[in-house]
C-alpha cells in the first residue's frame, strides 16, 4: 500500500454498530456459517481513484496475526496490514432506497473520491 498510514490504533479501537451487526450475522447464517468461529474480514486494499478502498468478506476463521474484535456478537477480523488504516472507525449498515449498504466511518480518510469508494490518509 503506497500511502502512509495515519497512526497505529488501539486494538478495541474499531466498532461495530448494531444494525452493522445484524446485518452481517444474517448474511453469515446464510452462508451457513458457524457465527461462533466466522465473522466479517475488514480490509483496506489499494485501488480507486483516491488510493486506497475498504474490502469486506466473510472469513470461516481468523488468520492466527488478525486482530479480531467481537461487537453484538459478530466477530471482525483485521489483517496487520489494514490495521493502521482503520484505527478509530465505525462499521455501520445504512437502509435506504439508493445507499443500502455497508459504510466505514474512518477518522483517518484525508480525502476521499468524489463517489465515496476510495479514500487517502
Amino acid at each position: 500500500m503506497s500511502t502512509e498510514p495515519a497512526r497505529p490504533i488501539d486494538d478495541a479501537a474499531i466498532e461495530v454498530t448494531p444494525d452493522a451487526a445484524t446485518e452481517a450475522l444474517s448474511l453469515l447464517e446464510g452462508e451457513g456459517l458457524d457465527t461462533d468461529v466466522a465473522g466479517l474480514r475488514l480490509f483496506v486494499q489499494q485501488g480507486g481513484c483516491a488510493g486506497l478502498s475498504y474490502g469486506m468478506r466473510f472469513d470461516t476463521e481468523p488468520e492466527e496475526d488478525d486482530l479480531v474484535v467481537e461487537h453484538h456478537e459478530l466477530r471482525v477480523f483485521v489483517d496487520p496490514a489494514s490495521r493502521n488504516y482503520i484505527g478509530g472507525s465505525k462499521l455501520d449498515y445504512e437502509h435506504g432506497l439508493q445507499a443500502a449498504g455497508f459504510h466505514v466511518e474512518n477518522p483517518n480518510v484525508v480525502s476521499e473520491c468524489g463517489c465515496g469508494e476510495s479514500f487517502r490518509t
